[in-house]
């Protein structure tokens, strides 16, 4: 077990492993940890803090001020403008998200096998990937009743005669026997990153890789090493070099490296809306289990579910309704946030001479907006069904809806100036497959026109996962290192 801190003397070019990977979030940890556990010398860099799960409570402002990229607050640029958030701590996205989880659908891997001449990509292929990276991360269903504000949703759709199931999480229920704690989240930093330590993996947090060169068959990874009184540049060598920063990150790195085709053109994401829910009665208890239902009639369309209610989430979704935050205090157990998520938009990531962040760019297309629109109306279709005497749309502008009939009053298409939607899935930005005129890896990870440099996550997926990515980055990260070490390519 090997964690090197900025100060100690290995935290220094004298470091030669075979393999260097870059970020520890859910693609970098199954690759590298994968990578040390088939015998190689292995160091995985990552730009934040190593924090315990537990360092912060989860979705507080402490949590958000410790591991999230920029406190949070990171925007795409464009007629309309999109709110998105990253991980920035070892163990990634997977730190921070509610860890729901899903296999993917047959149908978006055979548009992605078909568009993008992906090799080896049915979901028979894909099982005993998500398998082992299963068996490292436990995925549980509740063991007993979900929360209220999770039902809610559930018994509404049911009304409707409309298609809910309650998702599967990276989340260990069982009850610690000394503590009492109701389980533990099967985030990276609980799973796979002492599974490569375990398996003496180095580990160097606070240190962002700012570009890679090649020269004599090796990679060089230049680096900036924060954590220390004194921020040092260093450089780091190795044969082989996997980039699993993210869908913004792993493009603005390699654009950086001079390494642009395909790099960086497409990225895709998620956009979603959220509406705040008054209903009669008390259903919002403090110290209930997380959300697990999301309704799926509409996919590949829209999807609907509900999000994480504490009072300082509800107050922030009530920003549009101003009139309202007094009410929030008084009223907020009554209240339950509520979302619709769809998957268009479209977005460019790019690096610019003297900045230190991306410039990403985004587009939501008329016909977008206007899919996003029936989302939100069937949204508050499907609240009202479960019992809502009032639906907020955190849409500045938006008329409070107090009954079905409300719902007439939406428009039909969002304005792009009014969309305020935001975007916690982001991929895409440099699909995989044989396809040379759209893709910038192929079939495996393998950055098209190199030697020894792979790409291993979410900027991989060739377009919109439709449900929660976090389980396809993880099998295909095992899938594409697994092909390598037996390819002996690593």
């Amino acid at each position: 077990m090997t964690l090197l801190s900025p100060e100690h003397p290995l935290a220094s070019e004298k470091i030669t492993p075979d393999v260097i990977v870059i970020g520890s979030g859910p693609g970098g940890a199954v690759t590298a940890t994968q990578c040390a556990e088939a015998g190689k010398s292995v160091l995985m860099l990552e730009e934040g803090p190593h924090l315990p799960l537990e360092s912060a409570p989860h979705f507080s402002r402490e949590e958000i001020l410790q591991k999230y990229r920029n406190a949070g607050v990171n925007i795409g640029f464009g007629a309309a403008k999109i709110a998105y958030v990253e991980g920035r701590c070892v163990g990634g996205g997977s730190e921070i998200n509610r860890g729901l989880y899903h296999h993917t659908p047959e149908s978006v891997l055979d548009l992605w096998r078909r568009g993008y001449r992906v090799d080896a990509l049915t979901l028979d292929e894909l099982a005993p990937h998500f398998a082992a990276c299963e068996a490292v991360a436990r995925v549980e269903y509740l063991p007993g009743p979900a929360p209220q504000l999770s039902t809610r949703l559930d018994e509404g759709a049911q009304r409707l005669g409309w298609s809910s199931v309650e998702v599967p999480r990276l989340y260990a229920y069982t009850k610690d026997a000394a503590s009492g704690a109701p389980g533990r989240k099967q985030s990276m930093s609980e799973t796979f990153v002492p599974r490569f330590l375990k398996a003496g993996g180095m580990l160097m947090a606070d240190t962002c890789a700012t570009k890679l060169t090649h020269s004599d068959g090796r990679w060089t990874v230049h680096a900036r090493v924060n954590g220390s009184a004194r921020p040092r540049e260093i450089e780091l060598k190795a044969k082989t070099v996997f980039v699993a920063a993210g869908a913004v990150q792993t493009p603005w790195l390699l654009r950086r490296s001079g390494i642009k085709r395909h790099i960086g053109n497409s990225l895709r994401f998620h956009p979603m809306l959220k509406v705040v829910a008054l209903f009669a009665d008390e259903l919002n208890t403090p110290g209930e289990l997380e959300p697990v239902h999301q309704i799926k009639e509409f996919d590949p369309r829209f999807s609907m579910g509900c999000s994480m209610s504490k009072r300082p989430a509800l107050a922030l979704a009530m920003a549009a309704h101003p009139e309202m935050i007094d009410a929030v205090d008084r009223d907020w157990r009554r209240m339950a946030i509520y979302y619709v998520q769809s998957t268009g938009g479209t977005g460019r990531v790019r690096s610019l001479p003297g900045f230190r962040d991306p410039l990403v760019r985004v587009a939501l297309e008329p016909s977008d907006l206007k899919e996003l629109a029936d989302g939100l109306a069937r949204l508050a279709e499907v609240l009202f069904a479960a019992g809502a005497v009032a639906v907020y749309p955190s849409i500045p502008g938006y008329p409070v809806l107090k009954s079905l009939a409300d719902i007439g009053k939406l428009p039909e298409t969002l304005s792009p100036k009014q969309a305020n939607a935001t975007a916690l899935h982001l991929f895409s930005s440099c699909p995989m497959g044989e396809d040379s005129d759209k893709c910038a890896a192929n079939s495996f990870g393998r950055v098209h026109g190199t030697s020894n440099l792979f790409i291993a996550d979410a900027s991989l997926l060739c377009g919109p996962t439709v449900v929660n990515p976090q389980g396809t980055v993880m099998a295909v990260a095992h899938r594409n290192v697994m092909r390598a070490i037996e390819d002996r390519a690593i």
